[in-house]
């Protein structure tokens, strides 16, 4: 029968027992674990000079040769351990190998703070002996802890992603199921390979058995500290909207001065682009848009010293400007099926086909009330409607933005007049003309009808973009 892999990747962290899982796989006929083979500092282990006929300088050179090495190397199985620190060039390639078996390791990360700092402190990194065994206790730092959860946490969230996202499947085994024979028999069963072990491989000892608290000097500033970690994110925000890509083709660049925006769809689109023209005394159709990537790229490249923005408009403000241009009218530019299932099927009170002739202020009250209530379900994903761009949040907006490139500088609406003009002081411009505002509200502004309620139900539809960008409530421009 053919085998589902050619070789393993172990994803783990230092101290989490992935020296002992390495003893049990090489335990087992024709099964080899090559250590941390791309380590920064060394190549398999410290002691080592080589792994495969692989010194650490020919790794360097090539690091995709030595996973070939790994994958091609004697026996039934082969593979490596994988920190978070290490060589991040072997790391994609190995994701995106399915016939490549990712095992992840893991343990409680406080107990791998608490071993890491004892094994510094002691100099002691593996135990054969206990009679050699060296004893310490440490300073729980709260600061370092959290550094090392942070990056070993998004070291998770990158496999888990990678994974998700290639459509494989690893193998989870958690540092208490190292002695557990029926475990590890079961991960050489997955593996796919022909051997088992008959009993546990006792050379190496576990180090610091002793219950947390009595290995610190500090333990009520580390109990402290752990009582701040939200263990069961109950202070996260859901986001349930689709990802979405940088839309690079949206970006507007100046004619002659090396300024590029970013747009957020929603916000002040139209000021900032006529700002941009105004900047360098030409029309609208001279600004450079409707580049891809890479003609954005190469403008880049040949514009040393440029500078990229965005300006974001309040929640509020935006889903407003929003409702009027493309759901309560259904002029050029509307999104008419969209407003007809809101109305039809929604029971958003909306003028029959766009009639304003008769539409009065606690009209636009209620319509634009039940807009923003059903913003709160459609960027959930609860309705078949899109989470089309110029509502979606966004947060998730320059998260998109982000798998291109990052704006240097993120202004908001309030701040343009004097924000844009300083920005062009800085790229050479000494008499900057200021933004005007150009979009009008129809048939009624924002100030007309703002109240604690509309702002109450723009926080439920927009929280995470209140909480990242610190908006408070609405107020006039």
């Amino acid at each position: 029968m053919t085998r589902r892999f050619d070789y393993f990747i172990i994803l783990a962290d230092m101290r989490t027992g992935s020296n002992l899982l390495e003893l049990h796989l090489n335990t087992m006929a024709d099964v080899t674990c090559h250590g941390e083979a791309f380590n920064p500092y060394f190549v398999g282990l410290p002691k080592l000079d080589e792994v495969l006929g692989f010194t650490l300088e020919d790794r360097e050179q090539d690091p995709l040769a030595l996973i070939d090495a790994i994958r091609n190397a004697p026996g039934e199985m082969n593979g490596f351990r994988f920190f978070s620190d290490h060589d991040a060039r072997a790391l994609e390639p190995a994701l995106d190998d399915p016939r490549c078996a990712k095992i992840i390791l893991m343990r409680n990360p406080l107990d791998s703070y608490i071993s890491w700092k004892i094994a510094l402190e002691t100099k002691q990194w593996r135990l054969v002996n206990i009679k050699q065994r060296r004893e310490a206790q440490i300073t729980f730092d709260t600061g370092e802890f959290a550094d090392q959860l942070d990056q070993r946490q998004e070291f998770q969230r990158t496999i888990l992603r990678h994974l998700q996202t290639t459509g494989q499947t690893p193998f989870y085994i958690d540092y208490g199921d190292l002695n557990d024979l029926d475990v590890l028999n079961g991960l050489a069963a997955w593996l796919g390979v022909s051997s088992r072990l008959e009993e546990l491989n006792q050379h190496l000892k576990r180090q610091n058995p002793a219950p947390a608290l009595s290995k610190v000097t500090n333990p009520d500033e580390m109990e402290q500290a752990m009582s701040q970690y939200d263990r069961f994110n109950l202070h996260h925000i859901p986001n349930f909207e689709p990802r979405r890509g940088p839309a690079v083709s949206r970006y507007v660049i100046a004619a002659q001065t090396p300024l590029m925006y970013l747009p957020v769809r929603g916000g002040p689109e139209a000021e900032v682009t006529q700002w941009l023209a105004d900047l360098d005394g030409v029309d609208l159709n001279a600004l450079i848009t409707g580049r891809n990537q890479k003609q954005t790229r190469q403008w880049m490249q040949s514009h040393p010293g440029h500078r990229k923005f965005t300006v974001l408009r309040h929640p509020l403000a935006r889903a407003h400007a929003v409702f009027c241009e493309r759901i309560l009218s259904t002029g050029p530019g509307a999104y008419v099926s969209i407003r007809n299932m809101l109305s039809r099927r929604y029971n958003v009170p909306l003028p029959d086909k766009g009639d304003q002739s008769a539409y009065t202020l606690d009209q636009h009250y209620e319509a634009f009330s039940a807009f923003l209530g059903m913003l709160r379900s459609i960027l959930a994903g609860q309705t078949p409607i899109r989470a089309d761009g110029e509502w979606c949040g966004q947060s998730q907006t320059l998260e998109g933005m982000a798998g291109f490139t990052l704006p240097d500088l993120i202004l908001r609406e309030d701040e343009m007049a004097t924000a844009l003009p300083e920005l062009a002081r800085r790229v050479g411009h000494t008499t900057p003309p200021t933004p005007a505002k150009t979009g009008v509200e129809a048939p009624f502004s924002l100030a007309q009808i703002y109240d604690s309620q509309l702002e109450t139900r723009a926080i439920e539809a927009y929280q995470r973009d209140y909480t990242v960008f610190g908006f408070g409530d609405w107020k006039p421009l």
